[in-house]
């Protein structure tokens, strides 16, 4: 080959590039391509150690913010291990896999949390559940967890370690003869799931991954529970200290019920809208008129008219009030609207007949005005006087929901001081929870009470 001809060729390897892009071409370089979004529902698309998280740009990589805490005996302080502990959004959608505790009693979670332009976390309150077996679990009304803000997390690698990140279980009064189930409920997103077998409760994971741990022995019905989802029920049969596992809950399509109803509040000068829930019933405890709310099955800033979509199939009871809001569910019982309303869900949507009647609380003054309040030697409990009682009825429940004390007639000081009355009942188990509930009664009748998750207390 000619000299002549090698030159050529290669000319025409070197400069063809050059005559595409520039030195003669108008046509403009190739743009670089952004590298692809990660997804945050399904934390796919960084490195490993890192997580995507929202930004005000969309989304990206960073190194996650760590929630550390140790979960203990509530009656002996000793460490809990093998209990799980998951984070709950404002909406208590689990938005965590699930961490196990250690030997010690102490875990390691990682907390989801959008970033500024710099990376930092923007300020949003995440809340904590745990779960063991032998102990009740947390939080239970008229228990609630503290909010956790994200935004507080210090040192490298972030970290969030405080009183709030540290958990206290009830011991039960007998998981003799219980065991506890596992599996995985296979839907979409499933975070937040609640999970019930025999009137005990779970919840699954960012993943699906669910355990209800101190479920009778025997053959147990699992059922699952969240806003828009439909799940079939499984089957289990449970030994006694034994797991059983892989029960798994399988989607069979989207919830599309709608529960409406109407709510009337009156003699309330102090609140104007107010919410509504749907408790499973399987949990639901009559004595203290509370239970367990799936999530999305609320309907918040309420003053007339509402409605909860997306509703499973199952049984329920329908709660107005039950937060802390300054009202109550009217007790008069001698008036509609005042029933403890149960409902069953079959797919259909659901109009109900009977409105619910809310009315003023009696505001709490001590113990647990504002969140659990550590008392020792005998309580003096104390709330607002209601001008037109004629007596008040006081209650005393331990965290089980069972009634440790009742005194009726106490007739308060008819003006503006607050209503005092002292324990006299049995006495109390140091450590446990407590929580008391004043009623007012008018001839013969109940007017007003203490809010359903105020008056909380632990005896030291």
């Amino acid at each position: 080959m000619t000299k002549r001809i090698l030159l050529a060729r290669w000319a025409l390897a070197v400069l063809a590039p050059v005559a595409m892009f520039g030195c003669g071409s108008d046509d403009p370089p190739p743009a670089q391509q952004p590298p692809p979004a990660c997804s945050v529902l399904d934390q796919t698309g960084c490195a490993a150690g890192q997580v995507c998280e929202e930004t005000a740009a969309g989304t990206g990589c960073f190194a996650p913010v760590h929630i550390k805490g140790h979960v203990f005996d509530a009656m002996t302080t000793s460490p809990i291990a093998g209990a799980r502990v998951v984070l709950r959004d404002a909406n208590e959608s689990v938005v965590s896999k699930v961490a196990v505790t250690a030997a010690d009693g102490t875990y390691d979670i990682s907390a989801p949390a959008k970033r500024d332009a710099n990376g930092k976390p923007i300020s949003a309150n995440v809340t904590l559940r745990a779960d063991a077996q032998g102990y009740l679990g947390f939080p239970k009304p008229p228990r609630v967890a503290l909010p956790v803000d994200v935004s507080t997390a210090q040192g490298d690698p972030l970290t969030i370690a405080s009183t709030a990140t540290d958990i206290a279980l009830i011991p039960l009064q007998n998981a003799t003869g219980t065991g506890w189930i596992s599996g995985t409920v296979k839907a979409p997103h499933p975070g937040g799931t609640l999970i019930v077998a025999g009137g005990s409760t779970g919840v699954a994971d960012a993943d699906g991954a669910y355990e209800v741990f101190n479920v009778a022995a025997g053959a147990a019905t699992v059922r699952g529970y969240g806003a828009g989802l439909q799940l079939a029920e499984a089957s289990a049969t449970v030994e006694a200290g034994k797991e059983t596992p892989n029960v798994d809950l399988t989607q069979t399509g989207e919830a599309t019920a709608v529960v409406s109803g109407n709510v009337q509040i009156v003699n309330a000068p102090g609140g104007s809208s107010t919410s509504v829930v749907l408790a499973v019933e399987e949990t639901f405890q009559e004595s203290v008129i509370r239970g367990e709310v799936p999530k999305g099955l609320r309907a918040a800033n309420v003053s007339g008219a509402f409605s909860i979509a997306g509703v499973p199939s199952g049984r329920y009871v329908v709660l107005a009030a039950f937060e802390n809001d300054g009202l109550v569910r009217d007790p008069d019982t001698s008036i509609g609207g005042t029933e403890i309303v149960h409902i069953t869900v079959a797919a259909a949507s659901m109009a109900l007949s009977q409105g619910f009647k809310v009315t003023g609380a009696l505001a709490v003054n001590s113990p647990g005005a504002n969140g659990p309040e550590e008392v020792s030697g005998t309580p003096t409990f104390s709330w607002e006087d209601d001008s037109s009682e004629d007596t008040y009825t006081l209650q005393v429940f331990d965290a089980f929901g069972n009634e440790v004390w009742k005194q009726e007639g106490i007739v308060g000081p008819k003006g503006s001081k607050p209503v005092t009355a002292p324990y006299a009942g049995p006495a109390l188990t140091p450590a446990m929870y407590y929580q008391f509930r004043a009623t007012s009664i008018k001839d013969g009748t109940p007017i007003s009470s203490t809010e359903d998750l105020k008056g909380v207390f632990v005896y030291r």
